[in-house]
Order: structure tokens, then C-alpha cells, then sequence
């Protein structure tokens, strides 16, 4: 059984990588023995950019177990990449699953899973219950917005077992 590995953990558009729900899950990532790293995307507007930095800090963590966590944006990116590189887990909050002007949305990790928001006012569930369902992914959906501001204690305890899950495999 391995024991930790690396996070990285990204942030989504208009936010940074001392958000609320980013900040909380590398807490608890280095509380379970997994190192972790927020990379600053402020200011890069392109998602060529932003997957292209996330690559280069995937490539540093030394071939170590990799998971990805991201919101929105954030979960654009770290979906992408997973299609490029060969990760130990995928956490996905509030992921467009359909973006005008982008690379169609989609992932390729074992381990992965989606909290997104009956509410979100960006992303309707509809289409992520359905890119879920076409992929058999565990999806935890809640009563909460894009932000899903109110659902981080569930989603910090979910991204807990979530990491046991990938340390056992």
C-alpha cells in the first residue's frame, strides 16, 4: 500500500490559489501524509496556459502517486491533463463539462470523482449528472451553487475518503 504522494490542487478563474475550498483540501491532504501545491494561475487567461503550467508541475512531482484536484477552471485543467499523464486520482469540483470555444471536456483517471451543485448557475447539473453517467463516475451532487461555498466541510470529508481510496489502490 503507498502512503501519500503529491496533490495539486487548482484554482478556477476568478479565484486563487489561497481560495476557501482549495486552501481546506491541501490541509487535509497534508494532514494524511500527501504533499500539495496550489500553482498561482492569476495570471494566465488561456487554458493552453493554465494546462501547460499544471503539466510542468506534474512533471517536478518526481513520480510520485499524482492526484489532481480542481474547481472549475480548475477542473477543466486537471481533466485535460489527466488525458496526458498517468495519475492516481482526479477530484473535480464544479468541472465544465461543456466550454464554448474549448477542447471537449473529458478525463482519463481510475480514480476520480465530481462534487458539483444542484444550483450552479454556470454549469447546469443536468449536463454533469449526464457526463457522469455516460462514464459510470461517482458523483456527489449538493444543494449548493458554482462556489459551492456551502458544502465545504462535505466536500473536505468526501476529498478525505477520497484520498484513502487512492492510497489503498
Amino acid at each position: 500500500m503507498i502512503v501519500g504522494g503529491h496533490v495539486i490542487l487548482s484554482h478556477g478563474l476568478e479565484s486563487g490559489p489561497n481560495a476557501t475550498k482549495v486552501s481546506r483540501l491541501a490541509a487535509i491532504a497534508e494532514s494524511a501524509g500527501w504533499s500539495s501545491e496550489r500553482p498561482d494561475y492569476s495570471t494566465l487567461r488561456s487554458a493552453e496556459a493554465r494546462i501547460a503550467l499544471l503539466t510542468e508541475r506534474c512533471a517536478l512531482a518526481g513520480g510520485r502517486p499524482l492526484v489532481l484536484v480542481g474547481s472549475s477552471m480548475g477542473a477543466y485543467i486537471s481533466a485535460m491533463v489527466s488525458l496526458k499523464l498517468s495519475l492516481r486520482g482526479l477530484f473535480l469540483l464544479a468541472p465544465p463539462v461543456a466550454m464554448p470555444n474549448a477542447t471537449t471536456f473529458d478525463l482519463c483517471c481510475e480514480h476520480s470523482m465530481i462534487v458539483h451543485g444542484w444550483d450552479d448557475e454556470l454549469i447546469p447539473a443536468a449536463l454533469v449528472t449526464a457526463f457522469a453517467q455516460v462514464r459510470a463516475l461517482p458523483l456527489l451532487m449538493v444543494q449548493d451553487d458554482h462556489r459551492l461555498s456551502r458544502s465545504v466541510d462535505l466536500i473536505a470529508a468526501t476529498f478525505q475518503l477520497f484520498l484513502q481510496h487512492c492510497e489503498g489502490s
